[in-house]
């Protein structure tokens, strides 16, 4: 029986993985297959899983890392803290969530810090954010999460002045702003505060330079997309699904 892994999300015309995983399975003589599967409504899930019995594995995105939980079988310790997951594996029914885009972030993100990124501004809520926040309490990055929303211990957007601006020195969105095909967008944030000791970390990977990146890059900041991250969080869901760790016969 060929295996089959996928990914579930809402809109997945333009996504990575499908297309990622053709090429790493052509290339690499794995005879397994990968397709998307978009699904309106989490509660489908168990459906797709009842009609398509060869699912060894799952990718899950926007907007179900958070939703899927409760229709797993197990997550594992990390996962559970992140309070998210993007990957799953799935044998002999039994379903395990994990999180492989907080791995995936730090790799990505590491490299790239320096003495000046005391302290970081995550755009964004979702599921996403979640995973950022872990990876920045593991470096021993205080943080503060920004939303269009007011929550307790959250920043609106409102409320960013350039003088919050200039002291939070790492900036990452989490969020759809400026993805395509809605190029034209961004967070909206006091950009004229924005300096070369500034780091911009946009998830978003399509467009290659997001309209947030670009306005940081005319203001001298260093800025990163999230393609490294998509490619680093697929190669570890990979290796999830190849070893089927740790669930149950």
């Amino acid at each position: 029986m060929q295996p089959l892994y996928g990914l579930i999300g809402i809109i997945l015309n333009h996504s990575f993985s499908p297309a990622y995983f053709k090429k790493k399975f052509a290339e690499q003589n794995i005879d397994a297959l990968y397709e998307p599967f978009p699904i309106p409504y989490i509660r489908e899930l168990p459906a797709l899983l009842e009609n398509n019995p060869d699912l060894a594995g799952l990718n899950v995105t926007i907007p179900y890392k958070e939703a899927v939980i409760p229709y797993l079988d197990e997550i594992d310790e990390v996962a559970d803290h992140i309070g998210a997951v993007n990957c799953i594996v799935i044998k002999n029914g039994w379903k395990k969530g994990y999180n492989t885009d907080a791995t995936a972030f730090e790799q990505s993100l590491n490299p790239l810090l320096t003495p000046h990124h005391t302290n970081a501004l995550i755009l964004g809520t979702g599921g996403s954010s979640k995973a950022v926040a872990y990876v920045l309490e593991q470096l021993g990055i205080p943080f503060q999460k920004v939303s269009r929303n007011k929550k307790e211990g959250v920043l609106t957007y409102e409320e960013l002045t350039p003088e919050l601006i200039t002291q939070y020195k790492l900036i990452i969105n989490t969020t759809p702003a400026g993805m395509y095909p809605n190029v034209d967008a961004a967070p909206n944030i006091p950009y004229s505060a924005i300096g070369e000791n500034h780091l911009l970390y946009d998830l978003i990977y399509n467009p290659e330079e997001t309209k947030f990146l670009s306005l940081g890059k005319e203001k001298g900041a260093t800025i990163k997309n999230g393609f490294e991250m998509l490619q680093l969080q697929a190669e570890a869901s990979w290796e999830l699904w190849s070893a089927n760790r740790e669930i149950p016969e």
